[in-house]
Order: structure tokens, then sequence, then C-alpha cells
């Protein structure tokens, strides 16, 4: 069945940018920047102050995933640097003659002409957060970037940059609405089709079409007993009832299906050019489907406003798990399991394709040279429509192996981005249990990276410091052999690892500063923590803000946010049981909370402003929701 009304086939009726521009690294002599469009694209960048500069081959690659979708990562290296502190303007002239104000009017403030960045001198204040579901019943935490860049006039209280800490898209957890509007644009551009193994259907095409399409993709698994691990364990057989509500009945499984998601998640444009129309529901999925569709549609309302402030602000992504799928590489049994079947390794592949695309690039150009080549040789396979097996496989096994998706900011206070989700420290002893977010060599090049900084930004996915109940729940649990039920992906849930980062902080040339900015959890939370028995530092910050379009069950937030400050408080004996007994951990508390609360659960964004020492200096959660925003404050007198 059709997931769309009959639309126009030609280019001709097609916009010709479909997203972006997204501004991704800038530097003074460097401008990163990402855009789709449904042709191949002549491109100028016009920089206020250097003028025009013709885009060619070496300044933008286009890498086509459809036959009318085409990917344009542009990188751009200046002979004279640009001025920092400063209102700079920009625009795309699409063929030397159309603006962003003719093809994206919606990406302007008020009386502008042009869109307009700021390079800061020194990381004074930034946003961050994590988690963006966007059928999620909270209002999208990215409007209120928008709201902020739309009230700051001056240069000076524009933040030097957004980093989004995680799960930037879900692609394993999809409402229904969301998937029919996939499969919609994948017909409108061509997205293109691939040969699927392990499966029960063969194609994509025929994923498409297939009743279990839609709510019921772990049916796509032959009824076979080897495969009934994998369907528990990839498909969200085994449900999660504490720490996350992990539904992969509509999980991502197709290169096309992602691309489309990210098209559809940053830019209004793509949803007016489908008219996607419900499938064939049993009554009860249809009743969820409605629920979602309002969801969705709330989202939907707000993308302009999102690409405003994208096309204002540099911002940098790092994966977490659900960009990709839940429980990414959580255990060395978890690895066996989904990379031994040729239909998980398809679907993970394919999602680390469309990051490395639409987020990982845009990071650290430098990084993916070579294996851009591949990319592009792997899209040229599409001519047909359908992509080259062989190819896509080869491309694939590359990223699985590949090894450079953290990098580094050269500013000031230096920002070092970790990548805990490939490069893990496997349990050797039980393969079921959670491996390490970062294994020895790893962690071993973070500190190389830290080495006599003053002060550090480290940008972690999951709190280095997290709430110390639901950790023990965590670990009871993996105890159990149970860990993926709760999401025990913790610092402290390998002891080597915990051990290994905790004496990097504690290194005398490693930061005297360290602020760690992480997302994950679905709430907010600010530690201050200190070395016991160690004179002159570190100063360590935990400052979590979670999530931007996610929250954790209410109720049962609350009675851990108690339960952690009974059970856990300075002078409980329960602390000595902790890997972190040589560290005291100072928590923060939410302005205007309930007496004794330090766990913000709302969605939102957060914004840290940091003084010339690069320690934090005021640190508050935005709320999504319209209420005031939060500030964390310290407590005047410790437990």
């Amino acid at each position: 069945m059709s997931a769309t009304l009959p639309l126009p086939d030609d280019c001709t009726s097609l916009p010709p940018v479909l997203a972006g521009p997204l501004l991704r690294r800038l530097e003074p002599s460097r401008l990163v920047m990402w855009l789709v469009g449904s042709r191949a694209l002549t491109l100028t960048l016009r920089v206020q102050g250097v003028g025009d500069i013709r885009l060619g081959t070496q300044q933008c690659t286009v890498v086509s995933v459809g036959v009318h979708a085409f990917v344009h990562l542009i990188d751009v290296s200046l002979e004279n640097a640009l001025p920092c502190d400063e209102r700079i303007e920009y625009d795309l002239l699409i063929d030397g003659v159309e603006g962003i104000a003719t093809w994206a009017p919606h990406l302007l403030y008020g009386d502008a002409s042009h869109p307009d960045f700021v390079l800061r001198s020194r990381v004074d204040q930034l946003l961050h957060g994590s988690c963006r579901k966007p059928h999620h019943p909270a209002t999208d935490g990215l409007l209120c970037v928008d709201e902020l860049l739309a009230q700051q006039h001056e240069a000076l209280d524009r933040p030097a940059l957004l980093i989004m800490t995680g799960d930037q898209i879900y692609a394993d957890d999809v409402a229904g609405p969301m998937l029919r509007a996939i499969h919609a644009l994948i017909e409108r551009l061509g997205l293109f089709e691939e040969h699927l193994e392990g499966a029960v259907v063969s194609d994509s095409a025929k994923l498409y079409e297939h009743p279990a399409s839609y709510y019921h993709r772990a049916d796509l698994l032959p009824a076979l007993q080897s495969n009934e691990t994998l369907r528990d364990r990839f498909f969200g057989g085994a449900r999660k009832p504490i720490f996350t509500s992990s539904n992969a009945d509509n999980h991502l499984v197709t290169f096309a299906e992602v691309m489309a998601m990210y098209l559809l998640v940053w830019s209004p444009t793509p949803w007016t050019l489908i008219a996607p129309q419900p499938p064939a529901l049993t009554a009860k999925r249809r009743e969820r489907y409605t629920l979602e569709q309002t969801y969705i549609d709330g989202f939907k309302a707000g993308l302009g406003n999102v690409a405003r402030a994208l096309a204002h602000i540099p911002t940098l992504m790092i994966f977490d798990d659900h960009d990709i799928t839940d429980d990414w590489n959580l255990s060395a049994q978890w690895e066996e399991t989904a990379y031994g079947h040729p239909f998980s390794k398809r679907i993970i592949g394919n999602a680390l394709i469309a990051y490395m695309l639409c987020q990982g690039w845009g990071n650290n150009p430098d990084a993916f040279s070579e294996v851009l080549k591949k990319t592009d040789a792997f899209s040229a396979t599409g001519h047909d429509r359908y992509l080259d097996s062989p190819v896509q496989d080869d491309l694939i096994d590359d990223l699985l192996k590949f090894q450079n998706w953290h990098f580094v900011l050269p500013t000031t206070p230096a920002i070092v981005v970790i990548d805990t989700r490939t490069r893990r420290w496997r349990s050797e002893m039980n393969l079921k249990q959670p491996s390490g977010l970062l294994d020895w060599e790893a962690l071993s090049e973070l500190q190389q990276e830290l080495l006599d900084h003053p002060s550090a930004i480290i940008v972690s996915p999951a709190p280095i410091f997290g709430v110390k109940l639901i950790e023990t729940v965590q670990r009871i649990f993996s105890w159990c052999g149970f860990p993926l039920l709760v999401d025990a992906e913790n610092w402290m849930a390998h002891r080597g690892a915990a051990q290994v980062i905790l004496n990097i902080f504690r290194h005398s040339r490693t930061p005297g500063n360290y602020v760690v900015l992480s997302g994950d959890v679905h709430y907010s939370f600010v530690y201050e923590v200190l070395i016991r028995h160690r004179k002159a530092g570190p100063k360590i910050w935990q400052i979590t803000s979670s999530g931007i379009k996610n929250e954790f069950p209410a109720t049962l937030l609350e009675w851990f946010d108690r339960l952690n400050r009974w059970l856990y408080s300075p002078r409980s004996p329960l602390n000595w049981l902790t890997k972190r007994r040589r560290m005291r951990i100072v928590p923060h508390v939410p302005e205007h909370a309930e007496a004794g609360e330090r766990l913000w659960n709302s969605a939102g964004i957060g914004q840290v402003f940091f003084n010339e020492s690069g320690q934090p200096q005021d640190i508050y959660q935005h709320n999504s929701n319209g209420s005031p925003k939060t500030r964390m404050v310290a407590p005047q007198h410790h437990d």
C-alpha cells in the first residue's frame, strides 16, 4: 500500500533545498556546513567581509542518496581569518542568484535579509542537551535555542556553540505516523532501495509493503530458533520496566529510512512534499497511531524555528545508542548477537552510514576523508535505484572498525568529545556484563588530550558521575544477568574503566578544572565533585541536561531522588561501597524546586556560563513547557 497520495514526480516541482543549511564546525579560517538538495546544486557561499566563494568539488562534496536527494558537505578554508565576537552575515546562492531569503525565508530572524553567525574568541557560554524523541508529549527543547537566539542582538550575548550529546534521532523507537511519513518521503524523493539478507523480505520495497512493517518489525525475522535471542535483544522483545520504555516495534531498517528520518527531524520542507495516509491497522493499533499523530503534528509545527536556530549557531554532535539502536554495544554478548546476523548488522550499519553523513562528518571533516571516498562509491551504485550489497557491506565493515568518531575542539577552554559507544572495554569474565564505556587504549588517548590544559570541557553522553541509587539498581540487575532490562550503562558499571577515568582526574598534569557535559538519562542535574585528601584540586562539575524532547517518568524519578538523598547522604556508610569513595559529591539544587529536590525533570536545553578560569559560574535549564528557566544553585551548606 502506498504511504502517500500521488504527487508530481519531476525534479522541477521540488524545492532546491530540502534541509539546511546547518552550521557545524566553525573556526575563524574554516567554515563547515551541511545541506541536502533535491539535486546537485551549484552553490556560492557569500560571507560578510570575504565576498563570494564558488563552491567547487574541493569545497563541497555531494553524495547522492536518492534520485532527488543529494547531501552537500560544505568545507571552506579561508585565506584570511574571520573576526571573532562579531556578527557575520552569510548566504548560500543557488546558481549564483537565489539566496536563502528566497528559498528558505523561514531561516531568517525578524527583518534580517541574511542569517548570521558569531565566532566566539573563548567559550564563555554554551548550550547543550540530548534525547530528542519526536513523538514524546513534551515540547521540543530546541525551540528554547531559537527563542534565545531571537532575543540576543549583541554578538557577545551569543552562545559559543550548541552541543548535542546523544540521541539526536531515535532510529529504534519511531512513531507510526513518523514511519508513514518516512515511507512517503522515500517514495517522493526516490531514495535508494537495497537488498536485504536474513529477513522474511528480500528487499526494501517489499519491507515497506509488508504487513509487519508497522508495529511488528520483529516479525521480519524468520521464525527460527537461532533468531530468538536476536529478536529479544535487538527488536525490544525484552521490555525495560524501570529506566526506559524501549519500543522497537518500528525500528528503522534501511539506509533510506534513516536518511528520511534525518530530513524530517531537521527541516519543515520535506513535510510539505508528502501527504501520508494511515496504513491498514487493527483497532488497537489505530488508536495508538492517532495519539502518536497528535504528538508528531506538534513536533512538525516547530521545525521551522528549529531549522532557523541550527542555521545561526555552530552545532557539534556525538552519537549515543538511539542514534543507532537501543543498548548499542552494551556487552560483548550483545555484540556477538547483533553483528553475527546479517539483518541486524545491516540495520546497525545503515544507521551508522547515515550518522556519518548527517552528524559525524561535520564535527571533524579531516577524519573522514578516506571513508567519504568509499561512501561516494557506495552511493554511485544506486544509479538503478538499488544499492550494491557487497559495496554497502564493505562500507559498513569499515565504519564498524572506524575509531575517529571522537574529536577535540581547540577552544578556550578545550572541548574534548568522547565516543563512549564503539571503543568499549569488554568484560572478559562474563560476556553478559556491561562493557566499560571506554577501553584502556581510548582512555590513554583521552589522558594525552587533557595533559597540560588548565581547564577542559569533556562531553560524555553518559554522565561520569550519576545518581548512585540508580547505578546501584543497574548493578543489581547486571549481577543477576539482566543488564538489558535497566539500561545498565554507566561509567561505574565496569571496574577497569571506572578506576582509570578517576585516575585521569587525579593525574597531576591533567586540568585543574573539569566540566563534564552529559545527557542520556532523561533528567537534569548538577554535581560538584571534590577529591578527598588532595590539596589544590582538581575541581570537577558534572552537568547533565536531558532530554531535549524526552522526560523520565515523573513519579518514579521523585522516589529515586528522595531515596537517593536518604540512602547516600555524605555521612552514609553506603558511600564506601561505591567506586567513588575517594571523592565527595555535592549536588546543586534546582532553584525554586521542592525542598531537597536535586533531579530536574523537564524537557528543554541546558546553558552553562564559564568564568575566565573555565569554571561554571551559572548553570541553567531552559524548560520547553514555557515555565521560567531553572537555575542550578550550589548549596550554601553541604549535607
